[in-house]
């Protein structure tokens, strides 16, 4: 049996509300779908405002020219997070101010946000890793002490909650992902939401290509025109179409990624977790030794969404022979984010900050030793095995 990284999950309704779509012949853009889609988002988790977008990295774009970030502004950010969280800022001009990972999970440090922030600081981007909230209160708190805003990327983290509110809805602004990985996808897509009031009707115009052209077609006005820079921001309707399915079963494609984490849970659980994970015989295979090594899991308590279950190893050798057994198995585990700072990029565009390449242990720790595991809604169970020593999820 052959198990993948990812498979995505269809509910059924996809083609037949693509059908729908196409038929109406409203395909563009901002039309039922869309609408059906952003509202729901308003009333299940009471978003200000929501406009759909092509990808996350599209609604990061938008917060990156809504916050009117430009040369000389300061953004700061995780170190371990995906490129596209600082693509959208540096493409304004703007430089990277990185902050190291918590020692144990993923996610920024927030106590050391506070000794970053500087006057020319713009914003603040926290990215909720694995659908796991950062402690956004202190963050929100830095935000009114020195008026800096705050954008979530919540790429991961939808029906995530922290302290009983959605994240996406707690900063000034947050972004959403529904790229095939997702627990809820559209193959690409994405969305901003605004949650100050104040950025609303100036989003939506950077959305609709700098022009008032929602406005417009609401009947608000009498013609519309360009009024604010902007880009083409909006997915077509059949994306929207495609994604509407996915969200009327939500509750369905949550609670079985919920079963299947906890399945992992309990199995990881009950496995020794210092243990002679693979055989001799294997291992000179691998041209390595025989060692042991540890690994940790994420509690209960992390499971937020069950978009991610991930181990942590105790170096790299460790993690790669672990991929290798899976792969022996077919099943594909994989690690994830490279820090930011360790990026050519990175050391090319912001040379001075090489200096600080030991300011983020934990970062590169995660990204030297985080492993990945196979999550999806149709995951088998009981029909693979994850530990060399023979035991299994059964």
């Amino acid at each position: 049996m052959i198990i993948p990284f990812n498979k995505p999950f269809l509910t059924g309704n996809e083609i037949e509300y693509i059908q729908q779509a196409v038929a109406s012949g409203k395909i563009s853009g901002n039309g039922d779908f869309t609408r059906l889609c952003q509202d729901y988002f308003k009333q299940r988790f009471g978003f200000h405002k929501c406009l759909l977008t092509t990808s996350c990295t599209d609604a990061l774009e938008m917060a990156s020219i809504l916050l009117e970030i430009g040369p000389g502004d300061e953004v700061i950010m995780p170190c371990y997070t995906f490129v596209s969280t600082a693509n959208a800022f540096v493409l304004r001009g703007a430089k990277i101010v990185l902050v190291d990972s918590l020692p144990d999970h993923p996610n920024m440090d927030v106590t050391q946000v506070e000794g970053l922030i500087t006057e020319k600081t713009k914003a603040i981007i926290v990215v909720h890793y694995a659908g796991y909230a950062v402690d956004i209160d202190l963050i929100m708190e830095l935000s009114e002490k020195y008026g800096i805003k705050v954008v979530e990327d919540a790429a991961q983290a939808i029906d995530s909650f922290y302290k009983e509110k959605p994240l996406g809805g707690i900063g000034h602004l947050g972004t959403f992902s529904f790229h095939e990985t997702k627990n809820i996808q559209s193959g690409e897509g994405g969305m901003l939401v605004i949650n100050d009031p104040s950025l609303a009707k100036r989003a939506e115009v950077i959305w609709e290509k700098g022009t008032d052209r929602a406005a417009f077609f609401r009947g608000e006005i009498d013609k519309y025109g360009w009024v604010d820079v902007g880009s083409s921001f909006l997915p077509s309707e059949i994306t929207a179409a495609f994604l509407w399915a996915q969200l009327e079963q939500l509750d369905v494609i949550q609670a079985q990624r919920k079963i299947v984490w906890e399945d992992y849970f309990q199995a990881f659980s009950k496995f020794e977790i210092k243990s002679k994970l693979l055989s001799k015989n294997y291992l000179e295979l691998l041209k390595k030794e025989a060692e042991l090594f540890s690994f940790t899991f994420p509690a209960p308590s992390k499971m937020a969404n069950a978009h991610i279950f991930f181990l942590v190893f105790e170096n790299i050798h460790s993690r790669t022979a672990y991929i290798s057994y899976l792969k022996s198995k077919g099943i594909l585990g994989v690690f994830h984010y490279q820090s930011l700072h360790q990026s050519p990029f990175f050391k090319k565009r912001f040379p001075e900050s090489n200096s600080l390449a030991a300011n983020f242990p934990n970062s590169d720790r995660f990204s030297d030793c985080l492993l990945r595991l196979p999550l999806f809604h149709e995951l088998p169970r009981l029909s693979f095995e994850f530990f060399p020593t023979g035991d299994s999820r059964e």
